[in-house]
Parts: structure tokens; sequence; C-alpha cells
């Protein structure tokens, strides 16, 4: 999905209805809640817009990094690049939308200044801080969603062994009942 079919769906839906045109909002819960999950707060708000230029194109980026981060072909998805785990991207474009001084600082610097990988890579680094446990609990809930699906992808098959092993006798049963009978016992 790109940015721009997002910014048209979250706003103003409008649909006709017999004559006329009805217009609904997206509930407003509903886009605060996806903010408080994916960090974007007020506290990380205010610090992204001390954000300048120069806080980019000063960052120490390891040389290893800087290398990664020009290699490859871009894969971008809706102003975003898709090397980004799918919480980043959500969350970066719901900064993009909600901070526009974000939207501009990254349209001066990328492609100018640095690659997009860069950017966004130094973004994640910067915000850190204010964005990890929000981060981990998306990770967590994502794991803890992959675990019911394969609780109830599982067959259930503890009620099957347990029969299974009641009526099957066993090889030390069997050998005792072979014993019985070559001895004489019933």
């Amino acid at each position: 999905m790109d940015v721009f079919s997002w910014f048209r769906r979250s706003k103003t839906t409008t649909t006709s209805a017999g004559n006329g045109q009805i217009n609904k909002q997206e509930p407003k819960s509903d886009s605060k809640t996806e903010e408080e999950l994916f960090g974007v707060t007020d506290q990380l708000i205010d610090f992204i817009k001390t954000f300048t230029v120069e806080t980019f194109k000063n960052f120490p980026l390891q040389d290893e990094e800087a290398a990664n981060c020009d290699g490859g072909t871009p894969s971008i998805s809706g102003n975003v690049r898709k090397d980004l785990s799918d919480w980043q991207e959500r969350h970066a474009i719901l900064v993009l939308s909600k901070v526009k001084e974000m939207s501009q600082l990254r349209f001066r610097l990328c492609p100018g200044w640095m690659k997009e990988r860069q950017f966004w890579r130094i973004y994640f680094t910067l915000v850190k801080s204010y964005t990890a446990e929000y981060e981990l609990r998306a990770v967590q809930l994502a794991r803890l969603r992959q675990m019911s699906i394969e609780n109830e992808n599982a067959p259930n098959t503890s009620a099957y062994e347990v029969e299974m092993s009641e009526t099957k006798p066993t090889t030390s049963n069997l050998d005792s009942l072979t014993h019985d009978i070559e001895s004489g016992k019933e």
C-alpha cells in the first residue's frame, strides 16, 4: 500500500448513497490507538522536530553500516523502504504523515545527500530510546499470534495416544502373556 492511498483512506471516505453523498470520518480513537501502538507519541514528535539536516549529515555510521546502506537495488513501497520491518515501515508512514518537518527533512536529504536506507537507519538509531518498548511489544504480540495459530493448526493427538496405549499391548505385556501361556497359566 502506498502512502497516498493510506492518506485517502484514513482522512475521509466518500460514498454515494441514494440522492446525495455521505462523508464518513474515521474514528479518532482508532488512529490514536494505532499511533500509540507504533510509538508515535507526543514526546517522540517533539524530539523529531529537533532534527536538522546536520543531524543526519553528521551522524557517525560505522563504515560497514554505511557500505551496507549503499549496496543493492532499492525496493520502495509507498515512499518507505522495503528493507524495514513491518513495524518500522508502519511507524515510518505514521511519522511522515503526522510530522511534516520529518517529511520535508527526508525530501531534502534523499537521495541527494544520502540513500533512503541510510536515512531510516539513522532515524531509527536516533529514536531508539523512544520506540524500543513499542517495537518489542509488537514483536511479542506477533510471536503470541504465531503460537496461537500453530496451536490451532496442530492436531490434538494426545487423546488418540492414550487410547492406543490402552488397547495396544506393549512388548513387555506380550512377553508376560507368552510366558503365562507356555507355563500353563491362563
